[in-house]
């Protein structure tokens, strides 16, 4: 596989499972937000839950894309996206 193949690779692999994570996180947060959970806890429960499902499903392909520079940012930015729910849940008011 040359770098453009790993690319596409990627790609078709972040269409078909990103989708799935969305939803399933948005159903979390709906849930939240029906049941009278504050907005500022629900969307930092919503985030640590997105970027955590992200962060499993870049794990699963880690051996295979390790060395691609897009797989690493990915998996800095979900990374990212975990601290930022947390932070929400901390300072969140």
């Amino acid at each position: 596989m040359d770098m453009d193949e790993d690319l596409k690779v990627l790609r078709d692999y972040l269409m078909f499972t990103v989708p799935h994570v969305t939803v399933l996180a948005g159903a979390l947060l709906g849930v939240l937000l029906i049941m009278g959970v504050q907005v500022n806890t629900a969307l930092g429960i919503f985030t640590v839950f997105y970027g955590l499902m992200l962060f499993v499903l870049g794990l699963v392909i880690g051996p295979h894309f390790s060395k691609v520079l897009w797989y690493r940012l990915m998996m800095v930015f979900f990374a990212c996206l975990m601290l930022l729910g947390v932070a929400l849940l901390l300072y969140g008011e």
